[in-house]
């Protein structure tokens, strides 16, 4: 999984003015659990801004101004309600031999066969939680739509488990074609269906002959 670096500045004071005068100062107060007790830090706003305007999921490296690193992800967010800046930030320290659950974006590629024949796609999940050590954590979990036809479907049990465990059940639905009224249906038995109705008609037309 991709990385993002963030530099921050350990803080001292956690009240209510210091925070405040942080935020004034166009820093966002951060903390990071996980560890033997939590780390309070500061960072510029616009540090986060590839980490959290993004639908892609990625670790962080967290580097204070006092030489300490942590690796980390992001398991919080608070905004404000109506500039929508960042007010608080809380991350979760990565250990190379504990699982760690994330939620993982879904990359849905081919052109679905069912979709050509005026099926629509529809996409249930777009991101699966899976559970999994830091090194087996994917950007991005890749599905091939391109041979689902209209009524198939993708679930959770269907995708490979690739060094790390899906936290849903194995019939929730990822996406689905689903039939549209401009549809075309597929039918594995076409040419029987039209050999039949050939058939039936060759009939008719030997019993008016005989009438």
């Amino acid at each position: 999984m991709k990385s993002i670096t963030i530099n921050g500045s350990q803080r001292e004071s956690v009240g209510k003015k210091a925070t405040k005068a942080l935020r004034n100062a166009g820093q966002v107060p951060c903390v990071l659990y996980g560890g033997d007790k939590p780390v309070h830090f500061s960072a510029p706003e616009l540090a986060f801004s590839k980490l959290v305007y993004t639908p892609n999921a990625h670790t962080v490296v967290i580097e204070l101004d006092n030489g300490v690193t942590f690796n980390a992800v992001l398991q919080d967010l608070q905004f404000h309600p109506v500039t929508d800046r960042i007010l608080h930030v809380d991350f979760y320290q990565l250990f190379e031999d504990k699982e760690i659950a994330l939620n993982i974006p879904v990359n849905l590629v081919g052109n679905s066969r069912g979709v050509k024949n005026g099926g629509v796609l529809r996409r249930n999940n777009r991101k699966l939680r899976i559970k999994a050590l830091p090194a087996n954590l994917p950007d991005f979990i890749e599905i091939d739509i391109t041979p689902l036809k209209i009524g198939d479907k993708v679930a959770v049990g269907d995708l490979p488990k690739e060094g790390y465990t899906f936290l849903h059940s194995d019939n929730t639905v990822v996406c689905q074609i689903k039939t549209a009224r401009t549809a075309i249906i597929e039918d594995d038995d076409d040419e029987e269906e039209i050999e039949g109705e050939e058939g039936a008609e060759a009939a008719t037309a030997e019993e008016t002959s005989q009438e």
